[in-house]
């Protein structure tokens, strides 16, 4: 993998050369309405004015409805860009899932069963539908929202159906889930939080795309993806992530919609996450991360009302 530094108005340069190079789809035109203001706060002098401005230009002119949490434990640094609204899933509340799962055995003090981590295994790590479609009709949607309760994730609404794939998410709920795992807390125990992201941390190469772009040479990259396909708003890509290095922690989490095809919605990610990942950690050696879709970039059991008559099984990648 290429190691590289660049300075930083060299970055903000590249990230809005490189949006005026994707082409739009025929007929896509890029949303008039006003971008909602960018927040960030930091205990840090300086950090919360550069990435309020590195954001608000990686997502400059792009055709796509992002929502952006950041939030870096060690700074005590925060950023929001539409967290509390909702996107449809996809394959990100797989993470939801487990740690529902793995909420749901503390409460009795038991360990997963093998069938239960072979599950799990394939869910988080290669986005395993069929797998997910069985973990969340073992736990239900009570459980699902039971540990959304605790959790604080009060944006989050599961899906209905056995649509897991149409889970409402926010991405200031999807920073809370990403803190629960990165920080100590009384929701989930070490063993948990360990358990889940070492899953995160083993997710297939071709799937490692997405917030993880630019981080450190020398972090811990613990990510999940989702991506979806739907009548309205396009495609939905999103990549959510924590990030240790030594003692700095901190979590990246992107949702967006009206993407014109999922390269596009990754373009965005990634071009967003480069520079926030040089922000938090600008003394670092970044990666260099280029993500080519596969042909067929989705399975043919997109989990959709749309499209249920047709297909066996409810699920989405």
């Amino acid at each position: 993998m290429t190691h590289h530094r660049i300075p930083r108005r060299a970055r903000l340069a590249a990230v809005l050369a490189a949006a005026t190079l994707v082409p739009l789809a025929v007929g896509a035109t890029p949303a008039t309405a006003a971008t909602p203001t960018v927040t960030c706060t930091s205990g840090k002098a300086g950090l919360a004015a550069e990435l309020t401005a590195d954001i608000t230009a990686a997502l400059k002119g792009r055709a796509t409805t992002a929502a952006v949490a950041v939030r870096d434990n060690t700074t005590n640094t925060t950023c929001g860009l539409r967290i509390g609204d909702r996107f449809d899933s996809a394959s990100v509340v797989k993470v939801t899932v487990l740690t529902t799962l793995l909420w749901d055995a503390q409460k009795t003090g038991r360990a997963l069963t093998s069938t239960e981590k072979q599950l799990a295994t394939n869910m988080i790590t290669k986005s395993d539908n069929a797998a997910t479609s069985t973990l969340w009709k073992q736990l239900g949607t009570t459980k699902i929202q039971g540990f959304l309760t605790v959790a604080k994730m009060s944006r989050t609404i599961p899906g209905s159906g056995g649509y897991w794939g149409l889970t409402q998410i926010s991405a200031g709920d999807q920073m809370l889930l990403m803190n629960l795992l990165a920080l100590k807390n009384s929701v989930l125990t070490d063993a948990s939080r360990g358990y889940t992201l070492g899953l995160m941390y083993k997710v297939v190469s071709s799937q490692r795309w997405g917030v993880s772009a630019g981080a450190p040479s020398t972090a811990r990259v613990q990510i999940k993806n989702g991506w979806l396909s739907r009548a309205t708003h396009g495609w939905r890509v999103h990549s959510v992530g924590a990030f240790t290095s030594g003692g700095h922690s901190y979590t990246i989490s992107v949702l967006t919609h009206d993407n014109n095809s999922m390269q596009y919605g990754v373009n965005t990610i990634q071009g967003l996450a480069r520079l926030v990942h040089q922000d938090l950690a600008p003394a670092a050696v970044q990666t260099a991360q280029v993500f080519t879709p596969p042909a067929v970039p989705q399975e043919a059991l997109p989990g959709t009302p749309e499209t249920a008559a047709k297909d066996a099984v409810p699920a989405t990648r």
